[in-house]
C-alpha cells in the first residue's frame, strides 16, 4: 500500500478549498484563497506546485484536481500522531481523548459500540 503524501497545516487549508469546488482553474482556487486564507496568488501557485510533485493534486492545463481525498489525508495525519505521540497505544490514546473532550452519555456509548463492531 502506498504511503499517503505528508500534508502540512496551511497546505490542508487550501486543500479543503480544492476538495470543496474541484476541480477547479488554478486561477479559480487563486481567488478562493485570497478570500478565505488571504493568500497572495503567488503563495497560492507555490503550494499547488508543491502539493502537485508529492502526489497530493494534480494541475494539468491550469485545471487542478486532487489525487488524495479529505479523508486520506486525515486518517494518515491521525496515524502519524498516533504512532508518535501515544506509541500506537490505543488505550493511552482514547483515555487522553476523553479525558479532554467532555464526553456526553450518547457519545460514549456511540465509541463502546464503534469499538465493540470493529473488534470483532
Amino acid at each position: 500500500m502506498e504511503k499517503t503524501p505528508k500534508v502540512f497545516e496551511s497546505e490542508y487549508r487550501m486543500c479543503l478549498l480544492l476538495w470543496e469546488h474541484e476541480p477547479l482553474k488554478s486561477a479559480e482556487l487563486a481567488k478562493l484563497c485570497k478570500e478565505h486564507l488571504d493568500w497572495e496568488r503567488t503563495t497560492t501557485y507555490t503550494v499547488i506546485k508543491r502539493l502537485a510533485e508529492r502526489g497530493v493534486l494534480v494541475n494539468e492545463k491550469s485545471i487542478v484536481r486532487s489525487l488524495v481525498s479529505k479523508d486520506e489525508i486525515q486518517l494518515a495525519e491521525l496515524d502519524e500522531m498516533f504512532e508518535k505521540r501515544f506509541e500506537n497505544n490505543l488505550p493511552a490514546f482514547i483515555a487522553a481523548f476523553g479525558k479532554h473532550q467532555n464526553l456526553s452519555d450518547n457519545e460514549v456509548e456511540e465509541i463502546r459500540k464503534i469499538i465493540e463492531r470493529e473488534g470483532k
